[in-house]
Formats: C-alpha cells, structure tokens, sequence
C-alpha cells in the first residue's frame, strides 16, 4: 500500500515519495509532508533553472541557489520558474 502525506504543496493528502529525496533535515522533512506528484512538478522546474541559468551543479553557490528555490517552491507557496521559459503551447 503506498504511503500517504497531507502534501503541503498541493493542500490535500496525496501518495509521499518512498524515500527522502535530498540529504539531512530538509530532506527528511520533504519526505514527511510533500508528495510524489508535488516533487515531480519541483524536478521539472529545477530542470528548467539548470538549463536556463546555465547552473554549473558542482559550484556551491549553485546548489544553494536551487535549495533555496526548492524551499521556496515546495513550503513558501513561492512562485518559481526559470526566467526567460516560455510553456510549449498544447
């Protein structure tokens, strides 16, 4: 049976990820209240912000700039997009 989480990102009780996604405390709190559907709309942002930004994932600065968006994204309500993405039209 999959395990459910009262998702803070989505608002509503969906299926929680298997495992914490991200190391130490915040990983563990990402694993206790968001959802699999809400960390799969984060990985797609997170993708377009490398790509856009050009991020280089072995600069430190880097990976704290995505962690920050990560935070703001999965427990602020905070709007996040890479600038400059335009959605593909359907």
């Amino acid at each position: 049976m999959a395990r459910m989480v009262q998702c803070v990102k989505l608002k509503r009780e969906a299926q929680g990820l298997d495992f914490p996604p991200y190391p130490g405390p915040l990983g563990t709190r990402i694993w206790q209240s968001i959802s699999k559907e809400a960390w799969g709309q984060w990985l797609d942002i997170q993708t377009r912000l490398v790509n856009e930004n050009r991020l280089n994932l072995a600069d430190a600065r880097a990976r704290k700039y995505l962690a920050q968006q990560m935070e703001n994204f999965l427990f602020e309500d905070g709007s996040v997009e890479a600038q400059g993405y335009v959605p593909p039209e359907e």
